[in-house]
């Protein structure tokens, strides 16, 4: 089958969950597919052999450039979500004609719903199967940080923002699933939120997953210096993402601390792109480190004594909790945190919802060795059955191979 991703970045090197969950694909169906790509570069941005090896043809175009201006126009005159206008590009929407004007394909893959705007029906007969992979449900990520923002006077700028933007994001989501053919999601709890937007809709479940086999080399496991590793915290993510901002502010506000006052020399450490000024200066703390981008995040997940979750709004599933089970890490996670896989706390990590309830199972795990590895164990085992390779054969049954 020829199959076209249309994906918002390069999804190699995958150093963010929306890559890591598309380079899966990708590489997955590449072994049994022809597959292109159409995506979005940073000037200079190089693709790598291993995305070369997967598809057959790549096209890049330069990432659009929104001004605070063009945010705040759309934000007052624009019936559509902040999101529709994220990736909006002429010379992308090009690209796209000519592509689907010079080959056929037998399924369009628009990996997120940034890409929505670029679906429309193709001129071709037979049809191009269309296929909108919503990732998370978007419409609920903002009702939860409307719901997490509007507390806190100081955020109530952001709450507006998202009480604007969840209206918004409502009625563009659901139009978008009537117009493909599939659409796909991570976790029964997205498909379930899919749904009570478009009642007749029946998403299928695609899980998040990872490499398995990624986590198993040494530069994977690599603790690094086991001194200073037995007290380290580790929080991986993308840093301007406003679900991780909330997280790790949270964290280093309210959890850290009583931590620290039992276990002086505990370390939290902050790790990804792009982090914002507020994170930037949570690194001038005593006991906080804020890495910016590294080449890879393994390595600081296999560090952690505890890998932290604490997140508070959001959707989808955590590919972050993927990769610490993987690497045999404990995890304490908030129980948003760990929405969409069906773990018990006690067995495969531990949920903790308050600060106060979440520093104490942080500290239960740093002075108990013996649960540390009861659940590292217990989360490896539960986490084998997201390997891609059991999971994309799903996606070649149900889309792929769909009326072809």
């Amino acid at each position: 089958m020829n199959l076209l991703f249309l994906t918002p970045q390069l999804p190699h090197p995958p150093r963010q969950g929306t890559a890591i969950r598309n380079w899966g694909l990708i590489k997955s169906l590449s072994a049994r597919h022809h597959i292109a790509l159409l995506t979005f570069a940073a000037e200079g941005e190089p693709i790598t052999p291993e995305l070369r090896a997967a598809c057959q043809q790549i096209e890049t175009v330069p990432l659009p450039r929104r001004t605070i201006a063009d945010r705040l126009r759309d934000l007052l005159f624009s019936p559509l979500p902040d999101l529709a206008h994220r990736l909006a590009s002429p010379q992308f929407a090009a690209r796209l004609a000519t592509l689907l004007n010079s080959s056929h394909f037998d399924a369009l893959f628009f990996e997120g719903l940034e890409l929505a705007p670029y679906i429309s029906p193709t001129p071709h007969a037979p049809r191009s199967t269309i296929v909108f992979d919503a990732h998370n449900c978007e419409t609920i990520l903002q009702r939860r940080a409307l719901e997490t923002d509007r507390r806190l006077p100081r955020r109530w700028p952001a709450a507006l923002y998202s009480l604007i933007q969840s209206g918004r994001l409502a009625r563009f989501e659901a139009e978008v699933c009537r117009r493909a053919d599939h659409v796909t999601c991570v976790s029964a709890e997205d498909a379930a939120a899919l749904r009570a937007l478009v009642p007749t809709l029946n998403p299928i479940i695609v899980p998040n997953g990872i490499f398995l086999s990624d986590y198993q080399s040494p530069s994977a496991s690599r603790r690094g210096d086991r001194g200073e590793g037995d007290m380290r915290l580790v929080f991986t993510g993308k840093m301007d993402y406003r679900p991780n901002v909330d997280a790790v502010t949270w964290f280093a506000n309210d959890i850290l601390p009583p931590i620290q006052h039992e276990l002086p020399n505990v370390q939290f450490v902050i790790v990804g792109q792009k982090p914002t000024e507020a994170i930037t200066k949570l690194g001038e703390r005593k006991g906080v480190q804020v890495t910016g981008a590294v080449d890879d995040a393994r390595p600081y997940i296999a560090s952690a004594a505890v890998y932290v979750a604490p997140l508070r709004m959001g959707g989808g599933t955590r590919f972050k909790l993927l990769e610490a089970m993987a690497l045999r890490r404990p995890i304490v996670s908030t129980t948003l945190g760990a929405e969409g896989f069906a773990v018990q706390s006690g067995r495969e990590l531990t949920l903790a919802d308050s600060a106060a309830d979440f520093a104490q199972a942080v500290l239960t795990l740093l002075r108990d060795e013996s649960k540390q590895r009861a659940l590292s164990n217990a989360g490896y085992e539960f986490v084998q059955q997201y390997d891609w390779e059991r999971i994309v054969p799903k996606v070649e049954k149900t889309i792929v191979g769909d009326e072809h």
